[in-house]
């Protein structure tokens, strides 16, 4: 380790935890940041340039289309060449797609460039792949629980600085800042964090065959289950993220600085849990019944959002939060420790590069059903994703059946 052991250790982090995931964190929190800006601005800015609801749920799909292309593509290339170098080439990607989403001035303009972040949105699988390299199985629920608690940092900061900057110095400013930051991130990681993986599989080919990579997935009893229960609650969460900032703004009157300040809110909720609760939640409850739990609570917190009366929108709006929060520091970072302890060392990478590109998947067909949900009724996206997730337990219980049979060797 070097220089690296001898940094000193803020009185928040624990004193035995490795000093890179602290680096990993920032350098993790500064990129969701980046990406967190957009959540309220594409929305509102995508019908200034008279898109309909149904063509900005599409923006959001292609962004993931991209993303479900090029997550295993990442993946692969991070097991083979290592985790630094693809999270610099990722960062540098997106820096230009921020610098094109400045000057988007049309439609086409605006979608080109969040596909082309789409694209670079590879760096989260390699840093998922970083925590693996360098924790041990029985930590990583809790050390994958800081990418969640990162992301809901970039929550809290983000959204609220998007529409700050929208709404005082405009649409343009939103690229230059997000692509300031990603440059800056990619310094970071340049200069402070150190590669992590000792034995690179050199021998892997590099593919960017999603789709065959996907069903030769599927076929694997170790991770199908677990892709699957991933893919409903994406799907779930992203009908309400990809059209919450309309429906805010169009059923409860939200200027743009409240939607930012909602989308905060949530951040808040996910940084409280995923970075303060998730290993007590670990060992109160256990991971598998964390499974159960997290769905229930998704979809009881995904389902009321279409029914919050105005007179009560920000208490029944919280309860939600809660709810999502709590569902989400349960659920994610479980199945990504199930996923970790499921796959041998070499094939780190690529098992959490094809979980991203379920997600991925996930986030086209959410934004996609969500957007034309919206155009019937506002609240039907909230409710039908509720459902979905009610129907994502099956699959939580068949996985447990599956582990309790024995059928999947759980590595402790």
């Amino acid at each position: 380790m070097g220089r690296w052991s001898r940094l000193p250790s803020p009185a928040f982090w624990p004193p035995r935890m490795d000093r890179r995931l602290l680096i990993l964190f920032v350098t993790i929190f500064i990129d969701l940041m980046g990406f967190g800006i957009f959540v309220p601005v594409v929305p509102i800015y995508a019908r200034e340039l008279n898109a309909s609801e149904a063509l900005v749920g599409d923006t959001g799909a292609l962004f993931s289309l991209m993303m479900f292309i090029f997550t295993p593509f990442w993946g692969t290339l991070s097991d083979r060449f290592g985790r630094r170098p693809v999270i610099l080439i990722a960062l540098a990607i997106s820096a230009v797609s921020y610098v094109m989403f400045a000057h988007a001035t049309t439609i086409t303009v605006l979608i080109i460039s969040r596909m082309l972040t789409g694209v670079g949105s590879g760096n989260i699988t390699a840093a998922q792949a970083y925590i693996t390299d360098i924790t041990p199985p029985e930590g990583r629920a809790k050390a994958m629980g800081l990418i969640g608690a990162a992301f809901g940092l970039g929550f809290i900061f983000g959204p609220p600085l998007g529409s700050f900057v929208f709404d005082r110095l405009g649409v343009e400013w939103v690229g230059y800042v997000a692509a300031i930051m990603c440059v800056l991130n990619l310094v970071a990681v340049w200069v402070f964090l150190p590669e992590s993986l000792k034995d690179k599989v050199t021998d892997r080919k590099i593919r960017i065959k999603p789709v065959t990579s996907a069903i030769k997935a599927l076929k694997e009893p170790r991770f199908r289950d677990l892709f699957i229960i991933s893919f409903i609650y994406i799907t779930a969460f992203s009908m309400m993220q990809m059209t919450i900032a309309m429906f805010w703004y169009d059923d409860y009157g939200l200027d743009k600085t409240q939607i930012g300040n909602m989308f905060a809110i949530v951040g808040l909720g996910s940084a409280i849990v995923q970075g303060t609760m998730v290993g007590w939640l670990q060992r109160t409850f256990g991971e598998k019944n964390l499974m159960i739990y997290g769905a229930l609570m998704v979809a009881i917190g995904l389902g009321m959002i279409a029914f919050i009366p105005a007179a009560y929108f920000l208490p029944m709006s919280i309860l939600s939060i809660a709810l999502l929060s709590l569902g989400n520091g349960s659920l994610s970072p479980t199945l990504l420790s199930q996923l970790s302890r499921n796959a041998e060392q070499n094939e780190q990478g690529e098992v959490l590069g094809m979980n991203q590109s379920f997600g991925s998947l996930a986030r086209i067909a959410g934004p996609a059903m969500g957007g034309r949900l919206y155009e019937l009724h506002h609240g039907l996206p909230y409710m039908v994703a509720g459902v979905i997730m009610l129907g994502g337990l099956y699959y939580v219980y068949g996985y447990l059946k599956a582990v309790a049979a024995a059928r999947i060797a759980i590595k402790p």
